[in-house]
């Protein structure tokens, strides 16, 4: 899974140090006169970058609640390492079902009718044998997201992992036709290294296969009472500020934690499937839920964010488009 980004710390003026200069000493007295100017420039330039502050985001001038109690690797100081085909930021996971060292084997990736199926399969390790260490990111070992292949009938799952490594769990293939299953997780090396990695699968569900056009873009979604809209627009090659909000009755709604955090947000691109799992900031802000997010590249994108109020998780879903 992907990090959650932490405050950078601030910036702190370099240090110029210069030969001092004998009497008489003209070129001495020129670089003198040089560094001298130099340390002036950083200071005033420090100073300004400090009194102007950054651009504006949605985010400016917010007030934070309470961050979610986790018990994530992350926050416990662990090695957290993005291995290729990670996913966080601009970089996109789970088009492969090897990488990094980890592949991905179903037991199973073609079903005769449309249902409820059984999914199973390992995490194997370069060593070619299953792997059984991982570390506990957002309240589990491993994430698994089911979507079919237009991008409907989204699922974030989580299986149960055997003493042997076999992981399975009961998933709803409800339509015929391909489906995307991407197994997100960090697994921990024998030295205590750990590797953030998505790797995914193509699964087929015999059957008339109609693929449902895909919504247009949209900045709210609305279910079971509850609108959810967000902030921000994305842009490529650098991170910028989204930020969800749950309104119900016109106020906002007071979200609950799962699975360690106020929210999850799950980012799809159109045709290839590039899959990206964001992490928000801990605390909310005004109510909402804030993450980071960059996009990979132009093209239209759908956004899964799950969110839980009053007991109950639900799903809100957006088509997004980056140009």
């Amino acid at each position: 899974m992907p990090e959650q980004r932490t405050a950078e710390a601030p910036a702190q003026a370099p240090v110029v140090r210069a030969q001092a200069a004998r009497p008489g000493d003209t070129a001495g007295t020129k670089l003198g006169m040089f560094v001298g100017g130099l340390i002036v420039a950083l200071v005033v330039g420090f100073t300004l970058g400090k009194v102007l502050g950054p651009a504006e985001s949605p985010t400016q001038g917010a007030t934070t609640g309470a961050p979610a109690a986790s018990t994530d690797a992350m926050g416990m100081g662990g090695a957290h390492v993005h291995a290729p085909g990670a996913s966080a930021g601009s970089e996109v996971g789970g088009l492969a079902v090897s990488s990094g060292g980890y592949t991905l084997a179903p037991a199973a990736t073609v079903f005769d009718a449309p249902g409820p199926q059984q999914l199973t399969f390992v995490v194997n390790g370069a060593d070619g044998k299953p792997v059984t260490d991982f570390a506990v990111v957002h309240d589990k070992p491993l994430h698994l997201v089911v979507v079919r292949r237009d991008m409907t009938g989204y699922q974030h799952l989580h299986p149960t992992m055997a003493a042997d490594g076999v992981w399975t769990v009961r998933a709803d293939l409800a339509t015929a036709g391909p489906w995307r299953a991407y197994a997100d997780f960090t697994a921990v090396a024998a030295g205590g290294t750990q590797t953030a990695i998505a790797l995914g699968t193509d699964l087929t569900v015999a059957g008339d296969y109609r693929p449902q056009p895909l919504p247009a873009a949209a900045r709210e979604a609305s279910a079971d009472g509850l609108t959810v809209g967000y902030e921000g627009t994305p842009v490529i090659g650098a991170s910028q500020p989204m930020l969800f909000t749950v309104k119900q009755g016109g106020a906002t709604a007071t979200l609950e934690p799962y699975l360690g955090s106020f929210g999850h947000l799950v980012v799809l691109r159109e045709l290839d499937l590039a899959y990206v799992h964001v992490h928000p900031e801990p605390a909310l802000v005004n109510g909402g839920v804030k993450f980071w997010l960059a996009a990979p590249s132009p093209g239209r994108y759908r956004m899964f964010f799950d969110y839980s109020v009053g007991g109950k998780v639900r799903t809100a879903q957006y088509t997004l488009e980056v140009k």
